[in-house]
């Protein structure tokens, strides 16, 4: 079967062909990094994680473009209130990514390229827009005009009499249309002189969606497969990538895909709202690998809203997966180093399928717990053959969904899951203790209860989702 994906701009499931057989190019939008990020802002990054192991699996090679956002008025505004450079302000919450994205089991980019050391190409790139009639200067910035290019709208299916002003600047009055999006944005008094640029038009900064078209060029040339990103940025980002890319000459992107969010109270995860699960925290609480698989398992186009029991209900189910792994090598490899046993090639015909079919993981998760079935009952019945065939199978769809128990990105979570477990088990215990205490209400005794839990490290916050606990 042919990979199928759900091509944005097409609006339909599409046979994947890389541009070069056997060589597939991604661009995918990283992150703004004017905080440290939450799980609905990773969501992309497993997402394409799985999308790139999945064409690896195929014998493709893959090169992978993650880039990283590191000036926009947010990130000034936010170092500004906090007192510090914002470069600095930046740099730490590049970390703070970096580290979401490592403990969760993404690899690497083949290139993370970073905004501010990009300048020059983004330069040239206006340049071309000018010349071409596309792009104008005024007093500094410099402004895309929508006008110019017919297809603007076409990724989203907008006309652009439906459309709204441009909202990435604060003033309409000079621009020839309201709906034209900054390039280029010159600088303003009282903004630090090193978060600025000279250009032929002034000093200043890159506008937010100029960025990502240069370096996609760079890294990817005029033309390349893939350009992937959250649901959220399908307009204006990608619209205005788009537009101002193939107004510039460029085929582009060839396919647009976009992974769903993650809400919280039936909203979309967002710093704004309040509502928000930061990654750092959450695996505090949580086995890193078991936030992975919470994350994987829906289809990437779903929505997932985040609750503490729906987590807890993941853990579970990857703890069956991983008990069988553990028993079944145990049984079949003792002794030998865990990568001894090929798992290559062995995948079962409905994991396969599955995948092909726009990565449909709900279903290549049941075909894994079908496995693991499979080889629990071969383990009970002592029938090594089945074993050995189901360990494989397993493992071999473990791998393309980055979840293989015995991969060293998750070596250290076999020693430490009894405690975590343990762990676990006794703090639910505690809040069972302290609900059944607030129910008769014996509020001195509950509370007796959380302050002993604050003592041994344990923060207790009763929310309207239910009582949530972390490790401080």
């Amino acid at each position: 079967m042919t990979l199928r994906l759900y091509d944005t701009a097409a609006r339909a499931v599409r046979d994947f062909t890389p541009l070069r057989a056997g060589q597939v190019s991604m661009y995918v939008c990283g992150l703004t990094v004017q905080g440290p990020p939450h799980i609905g802002h990773v969501r992309f990054a497993l997402a394409f994680d799985v999308l790139r192991r999945w064409l690896l699996h195929r014998g493709n090679e893959v090169t992978y473009v993650r880039n990283v956002t590191d000036v926009d008025d947010k990130i000034l505004a936010k170092a500004d209130a906090a007192g510090v450079p914002w470069w600095a302000w930046a740099y730490e919450n590049e970390r703070a990514a970096t580290r979401a994205y490592d403990v969760l089991g993404t690899l690497p980019p083949t290139y993370e390229p970073r905004a501010t050391g990009h300048v020059p190409e983004m330069v040239q790139l206006i340049e071309r827009l000018i010349a071409g009639g596309h792009a104008y200067a005024v007093d500094g910035d410099v402004y895309f005009d929508v006008r110019s290019f017919p297809g603007y709208g076409e990724l989203t299916g907008q006309k652009l009499g439906d459309l709204q002003p441009a909202a990435d600047t604060e003033t309409d009055e000079r621009k020839r249309d309201p709906r034209d999006f900054a390039l280029w944005k010159g600088g303003k008094d009282g903004e630090p002189l090193t978060a600025s640029w000279s250009t032929p038009w002034g000093r200043g900064r890159p506008g937010w969606h100029l960025e990502c078209s240069a370096m996609a060029e760079k890294y990817l040339g005029a033309e390349f497969d893939v350009h992937g990103g959250g649901l959220d940025l399908r307009f204006p980002h990608h619209e205005n990538e788009r537009a101002q890319s193939q107004a510039a000459g460029d085929g582009f992107a060839r396919y647009w895909l976009h992974n769903g969010w993650v809400t919280m109270g039936g909203e979309k995860m967002s710093k704004s709202l309040g509502n928000t699960a930061l990654v750092d925290e959450v695996v505090r609480r949580v086995r890193p690998v078991e936030l992975r698989y919470y994350l994987v398992a829906p289809h990437y186009r779903s929505t997932i809203e985040f609750t503490e029991a729906a987590l807890a209900e993941a853990g579970v189910a990857y703890r069956r997966i991983e008990s069988f792994v553990t028993r079944a090598h145990e049984r079949v490899a003792a002794g030998s180093p865990a990568e001894s046993l090929d798992t290559s090639d062995v995948l079962p015909e409905p994991f396969v399928a599955a995948m092909d079919d726009d990565l449909s993981t709900p279903a290549a998760v049941a075909a894994v717990h079908d496995a693991v079935t499979r080889g629990n009952t071969a383990l009970a019945a002592g029938d090594e053959d089945g074993v050995t065939a189901a360990l494989r199978e397993v493992r071999g769809m473990l791998r393309v969904l980055g979840l293989d128990p015995l991969d060293p990105q998750w070596a250290d979570a076999g020693g430490d899951r009894r405690l975590a477990e343990a762990t676990d088990g006794l703090v639910r215990l505690a809040l069972e203790q302290r609900a059944a205490a607030r129910a008769r209400k014996d509020y001195a005794a509950a509370d007796a209860i959380r302050d002993q839990l604050g003592a041994l490290g344990v923060q207790v916050e009763d929310t309207p989702q239910g009582t949530r606990w972390e490790l401080t």
